[in-house]
C-alpha cells in the first residue's frame, strides 16, 4: 500500500496485522480520488474510521490543508501517526483514539470538514447513523463531500444530501453524497 500521487507520491504505508483493519484496494482508492481530484485542494478532511490513515494521507498529499483521523483502536492510531510521519504529512494531521460516536458527540459545532472519508468495519453497517450523526452535529460544510466505502449494493439516501455516484469495484461499493446547500440548489 503506498500514496499514489502528490507530494508524498510513492511513500508505502504500514497497516495493522490481522482481519480488524481493511485496508481501501488501491483500484478502489484510485477511483475515489480520480472522482474528487479536483476539490482537494485547501479542504479539510475528516478519515472517520482511520485504519491506517491512507485515505486521510492520500487527500493531503494531493493538496488537501489538513486532515483528522479518528480510530477506535490504539495501535490503528499508533500506524497513522507513524505513517503521517514516513510520508512528512504529520504536521497537518490530528490524529486522535475515539469511538466514532464519542468523537462526533464532542466535536458538535466545533469542527467542520469539507471531505470525509467513512469506511467502518462492514458488519458494524452503521454508514447511514453516522452520515446522519455528523449532520446533526453539524460537522459537515455546505457542499461538504462524504465518501462512504461497504460491501452493500444499495447507496445510501441521508436527507439533505444528494448522490453524486454509486458503484462497485469488485465486492466493494462505493457511494459518494454531497450535502445540499445554497442558492443553486434551491432553485
Amino acid at each position: 500500500m503506498r500514496i499514489i500521487t502528490g507530494n508524498a507520491r510513492g511513500a508505502k504505508l504500514e497497516t495493522l496485522d490481522g482481519i480488524d483493519t481493511r485496508p481501501t484496494a488501491e483500484r478502489v482508492k484510485e477511483a475515489v480520488f480520480s472522482m474528487i481530484q479536483f476539490e482537494l485542494e485547501g479542504r479539510q478532511v475528516l478519515d472517520l474510521f482511520g485504519g491506517s490513515g491512507q485515505m486521510g494521507l492520500e487527500a493531503l498529499s494531493r493538496g488537501a490543508a489538513k486532515a483528522t483521523f479518528v480510530d477506535n483502536n490504539p495501535e490503528a492510531v499508533q500506524i497513522i501517526k507513524k505513517n503521517a510521519k514516513h510520508t512528512g504529512l504529520f504536521e497537518k494531521s490530528v490524529v486522535l483514539n475515539s469511538d466514532f460516536r464519542s468523537f462526533i458527540r464532542g466535536n458538535k459545532g466545533r469542527m467542520q470538514f469539507d471531505i470525509v472519508f467513512l469506511d467502518p468495519p462492514y458488519a458494524m453497517k452503521v454508514l447511514h447513523e453516522t452520515v446522519e450523526k455528523l449532520e446533526e452535529a453539524e460537522m459537515i460544510r455546505e457542499k461538504g463531500i462524504v465518501i462512504c466505502e461497504s460491501d452493500d449494493p444499495t447507496p445510501i439516501e441521508v436527507a439533505g444530501y444528494s448522490l453524486r455516484r454509486h458503484a462497485r469495484y469488485g465486492r466493494v461499493y462505493i457511494t459518494v453524497l454531497v450535502k445540499e446547500g445554497g442558492e443553486e440548489d434551491a432553485e
